[in-house]
């Protein structure tokens, strides 16, 4: 299955988690989150299936029974945080670590974890509910 560093080094993945970072509207306030789940097919191809557009700082996360999607292994997850105002957190929050952590139905051995977009840095939340910072998002997802 992939890693975090092979999803983010295919340039199919970094065009949609850029894409979802430009729809999530990001600046002071009025953006929306925008997420999704990565998933890879039984012959080892990776696609995103984007979830329904969120509000100001939230997202619904569609059913994913068993870790998966459309008969499809989710591998990871995303969203955005496109609100950069005072207002709002740039890192994850606390809901968003208990949500990946605390998910039943997110305990593959194949799932990764959930990339969390933001207007500066790039964060992945471990499958254990922790925060790795992996780096300036613009560098990242437009790396060639």
């Amino acid at each position: 299955m992939a890693s975090i560093e092979s999803l983010l080094n295919n340039p199919d993945i970094r065009t949609a988690l850029r894409l979802a970072w430009r729809e999530s509207q990001p600046g002071p306030s009025d953006g929306h989150e925008e997420g999704g789940f990565i998933v890879q097919n039984p012959a080892g191809s990776l696609q995103v299936i984007r979830w329904p557009k969120g509000a100001g700082n939230t997202i619904d996360v569609p059913p994913h029974r068993s870790c998966r999607v459309e008969g499809l292994d989710i591998v990871a997850s995303f969203h955005t945080h496109p609100n950069t105002g005072p207002d709002y957190l740039q890192e994850p929050s606390e809901t968003d670590k208990r949500a990946v952590r605390d998910d039943p139905d997110l305990k593959a051995p194949y799932y990764e974890g959930e990339l969390v977009i933001s207007a500066v840095l790039l964060y992945f939340v471990t499958t254990f509910g922790s925060v790795v910072e992996l780096g300036e998002t613009e560098k990242i997802l437009t790396q060639t």
